[in-house]
């Protein structure tokens, strides 16, 4: 995890860009400040609540990217924020979401202080089709923004279409730059300064790289998060090696037919989610061709080569595996705690615990 924090860390300093990770795959103060001490400007999340998570852990720089509709109580909870960070950057797509937040501010009589600490960011679609407006309409967001009395300060984007194979995650990582673009200019034609162009995802992060690019080199802030542990959908994009894989779940195993594994870790430790590109629920670390083929609440089966293979010591009822979920975000979001240790040596020893600070935190 370490290695993968400064990897990425040193990666985005040397193109020049600010890195911003996304604290929802994590949920934890403890990796949260790792990745600050390699680099990082600040930290990114999906909502509210996890932004009070981690401004009670002391982070003072928070974006929560997401277009946030607030109402009366959402609003008091903003507030609530600013009065505790320095600097809380929230998400807009809408005329209508953008004129919302202003009203819902005004109606709480947000002092002029903390109202300076406050930022907005307009998010663009560049092809995941999922939140975020046309790009060449940026500016039109952008001036609702400002005339709702809100401060803009750029765009950003998702290029969650790069999860995928083949040349899915090139595709996306120069969609993602046009759209960009695209959304900058439109800010700028329209006379509202555009000083944070952000974008990357864990799978087109290897691609952001403004000196080399024929298109504009527009990005100047990225936000991977699955990075820091990968997972079983960024090995099989090849996004990262199975030696980059830092999260595993420990599984025991309970029971044996043929060439199924029957492990005590299902969809309430591992999450559900199957790409339709994806060749199973998960991965087993040490054994790189075997699959996780069905998921029930606390049963997973892995399906092996062969009954042989399946007879191999390290399948014997009792042992335990290191699974590789699909969705590490996920996985993250079910559990408590994490479990440390260190890879100095061949059989290594538990550390420390540390608290997914931020669990269940999706308000």
């Amino acid at each position: 995890m370490t290695a993968n924090s400064l990897r990425m860390a040193r990666f985005a300093a040397a193109r020049g860009v600010k890195l911003r990770p996304h604290a929802k795959t994590h949920k934890s103060w403890e990796i949260a400040r790792l990745q600050l001490l390699h680099g990082a400007v600040g930290l990114t999340v999906a909502t509210v609540s996890e932004a009070e998570s981690f401004a009670r852990g002391g982070f003072l720089d928070i974006f929560i990217a997401y277009p946030l509709w607030v109402d009366a109580a959402k609003a008091a909870r903003i507030a609530a924020l600013l009065s505790t960070t320095t600097q809380l950057t929230l998400g807009v797509d809408s005329s209508e979401g953008a004129t919302r937040l202003g009203e819902a501010l005004r109606e709480i009589n947000l002092s002029s202080e903390l109202q300076d600490r406050l930022r907005v960011r307009v998010e663009v679609d560049s092809g995941h089709h999922r939140s975020g407006l046309i790009p060449e309409r940026s500016g039109d967001v952008a001036l609702a923004a400002q005339r709702a009395g809100l401060t803009v300060d750029g765009v950003f984007t998702f290029p969650g279409h790069g999860y995928g194979l083949d040349r899915t995650r090139e595709r996306a990582a120069q969609d993602e730059a046009r759209a960009l673009t695209l959304a900058r200019d439109s800010l700028l034609t329209s006379g509202v300064n555009c000083k944070v162009v952000s974008g990357g995802s864990t799978p087109t992060a290897s691609l952001v790289n403004p000196e080399q690019s024929s298109l504009d080199p527009v990005i100047n802030e990225m936000r991977p998060g699955v990075y820091v542990f990968n997972d079983a959908q960024q090995w099989e994009m090849g996004s990262c090696q199975p030696d980059q894989i830092a999260l595993t779940v420990a599984a025991t195993v309970v029971s044996k037919r043929g060439q199924n594994v029957i492990v005590d870790a299902g969809s309430k430790i591992l999450g559900a989610d199957k790409a339709p590109w994806a060749s199973g629920y998960g991965r087993v670390l040490d054994f790189p061709d075997a699959r996780i083929t069905a998921l029930s609440e606390h049963h997973a089966t892995i399906e092996v080569a062969s009954e042989e293979e399946a007879n191999n010591p390290a399948f014997a009822l009792g042992t335990r595996l290191r699974l590789v979920p699909n969705h590490v975000c996920n996985t993250v979001n079910l559990v408590d705690h994490f479990f440390t240790f260190s890879s100095a040596s061949d059989a290594p020893s538990l550390e420390e615990r540390w608290h997914v600070n931020a669990r269940g935190a999706n308000t």
